[in-house]
């Protein structure tokens, strides 16, 4: 990939008392690739996530975001990120329109939400209350506000989790989209299918350290050259494809 360097990590530690979480991490992102973070629960994933995202602090290593380096400017960093919350991070009694309002004044700057909500597909609830949103509409929306601040790069963490086939394939279309305009995005995804669709490399995490990084292809062509084969045969669709195939790709929302 020719694309200069957005995000470098170089021997990244996190240590919690005697556990270490993150055990010397290193690896670079180009700007305007889709990278991918993967790997079982507790491999460290999130907690790199929340470090570059300055959510959480470092125990030793160097990280360096958009030119920034996230000790000496983290201010600066968190004006051209943009992070994904958690269903916990909004007020269920406000509606969309009125939670844009919020998170932009809290950046200082003045959104147009019709214009935001559009993006994610979301007009036709611009007065509705975030608690009355199906789950893949709260997902969508929270893609939306990471986009407030016109980031550089945003940060999702397991974006498709819990979703039907329908709002998942919905929400990876919105993911590709956003990185066309530039944008670029790390996530985290325990979806290999996930993973193979929509990141231009990924990195293996396990027991807090990296184990690989490549693309999906060259993974999969390296295994199958080392003489891997499947037990079942596999085939040109999967379940999925069947499920879409027979109900649409269309969302189906409360």
């Amino acid at each position: 990939m020719n694309k200069p360097l957005i995000i470098s990590v170089e021997n990244l530690i996190k240590k919690y008392d005697d556990f270490e979480a993150v055990k010397g991490i290193s690896f670079d992102v180009h700007e305007g690739e889709i990278f991918g973070l993967l790997g079982p629960n507790g491999a460290g994933k999130t907690t790199t996530l929340e470090i570059m995202e300055t959510l959480r602090d470092k125990t030793s290593g160097t990280v360096t975001i958009g030119g920034y380096n996230l000790d000496k400017s983290p201010d600066f960093i968190k004006h051209i990120i943009g992070v994904q919350l958690q269903a916990a991070g909004y007020y269920p009694n406000l509606n969309l329109t009125e939670l844009i309002d919020l998170f932009s004044g809290l950046y200082g700057i003045k959104v147009n939400a019709t214009e935001l909500l559009g993006k994610v597909s979301l007009i036709e609830k611009a007065k509705a209350k975030y608690k009355e949103l199906s789950g893949g509409q709260k997902q969508r929306f929270s893609i939306a506000t990471t986009l407030i601040n016109q980031p550089k790069i945003i940060f999702l963490d397991e974006p498709t989790t819990g979703l039907d086939p329908q709002a998942r394939r919905n929400l990876w279309d919105l993911i590709l989209e956003i990185r066309a305009t530039g944008t670029t995005i790390v996530l985290t995804t325990h979806y290999m299918d996930e993973a193979e669709v929509l990141c231009d490399r990924v990195a293996f995490i396990d027991n807090g350290q990296i184990i690989g990084v490549n693309s999906p292809d060259q993974f999969v062509d390296n295994l199958v050259a080392s003489g891997f084969e499947r037990k079942k045969e596999v085939k040109k669709a999967n379940l999925e494809d069947v499920f879409i195939s027979l109900t649409g790709k269309d969302l189906r929302e409360d």
